[in-house]
């Protein structure tokens, strides 16, 4: 029984399913990003799944449910609902919201917005977010990502090496901001 104790102590805290190795990392979020899932979540809730839910009733009012598309489609739907709306509140469950820095810090760090400028003189703009608010139109790039881990840390004026799939690129950062 000691032996298998001291196995236990050395594999890590128990983890779900028996999972061994490391915890997973935080769920960082910023608060906007909170509040846009927690409104994806409340839309899903309040809006969507009841529409879907008196369609599918309307729809197995018709009858035979088996050869009934719109009854198929919707039920079809409704899942996808249930699994999206769980994902979120898993997800909203386990956050860990993180507050833009104050402190006038000039470090890159978790919710900072990066002007950056690359070999050819191109400049971009991103900010630092959680895996849940990754949106590359608006050029939100996860804290986790290889970029995000590149620029954790520095401050302005520094110059980074980023590797590419198509290769290397240097980045100088321009300016370092929280908002």
């Amino acid at each position: 029984m000691k032996a298998h104790d001291d196995r236990d102590r050395r594999d890590g805290p128990n983890r779900p399913n028996g999972e061994k190795g490391p915890p997973p990392p935080p769920n960082y979020i910023t608060l906007g990003g909170a509040k846009r899932l927690q409104e994806e979540l409340g839309d899903l809730r309040s809006n969507q799944r009841p529409k879907i839910v008196r369609d599918v009733a309307d729809a197995a009012a018709q009858g035979d449910r088996s050869e009934n598309a719109e009854y198929i489609y919707g039920k079809k739907k409704l899942r996808e609902i249930d699994r999206r709306m769980a994902f979120l509140t898993k997800r909203l469950v386990k956050a860990v919201i993180v507050e833009p820095r104050t402190d006038g810090t000039a470090k890159i760090f978790f919710g900072a917005i990066v002007e950056v400028e690359d070999e050819d003189c191109v400049k971009a703009t991103y900010t630092i977010v959680g895996e849940d608010e990754i949106d590359m139109t608006l050029h939100r790039i996860s804290w986790r990502s290889p970029l995000g881990r590149a620029l954790l840390g520095k401050k302005a004026d520094d110059t980074i090496v980023f590797k590419k799939p198509n290769g290397e690129i240097e980045l100088t950062i321009l300016a370092v901001r929280y908002e």
